[in-house]
C-alpha cells in the first residue's frame, strides 16, 4: 500500500504560514519563499538576542559617562574608584541613577571620589 503524504505536507505548510504572519506578498504566499524568510528571521532573532546585551551595556556606559562628566570625572576613573571603594552597583543601576535619581547618583560619585 502506498503512503500518501498530503495530510502531513498540508500540516507543515499550515504551520509555516502561521510563522509568516505579518509577512507580505510572496514571502507569505509561496511555501519556498516563506521557508527562507522564516529561517532568516530565526537567524536574526538568535543573533540579536546576543547583540541586545551588547547594545544595552554600551547605552549604560554612555549614560554613566555623561553623568560623571558633570563631576569632572571620566567613566574609567569613576569605575576604578567604585571598585576601590567596594561599591558593587552594576552599570544598569548606575545608569538608572544617573538618569532618574541625580541626587543618589551624586552620593555614589562622592563615595567614589573619597576612595580615589
Amino acid at each position: 500500500m502506498r503512503v500518501k503524504r498530503g495530510v502531513t505536507t498540508h500540516a507543515k505548510h499550515k504551520k509555516l504560514r502561521a510563522q509568516t504572519k505579518g509577512y507580505q506578498l510572496v514571502r507569505r504566499a509561496s511555501v519556498r519563499q516563506a521557508r527562507q524568510a522564516v529561517l532568516k528571521a530565526l537567524q536574526y532573532q538568535y543573533r540579536d538576542r546576543r547583540n541586545k546585551k551588547r547594545d544595552f551595556r554600551a547605552l549604560w556606559i554612555t549614560r554613566i559617562n555623561a553623568g560623571v562628566a558633570q563631576f569632572g570625572l571620566s567613566y574609567s576613573a569613576f569605575m576604578g574608584s567604585l571598585k576601590k571603594a567596594g561599591v558593587t552597583l552594576d552599570r544598569k543601576i548606575l545608569a538608572e541613577l544617573a538618569v532618574n535619581q541625580p541626587k543618589a547618583f551624586a552620593a555614589v560619585v562622592d563615595v567614589a571620589k573619597k576612595a580615589k
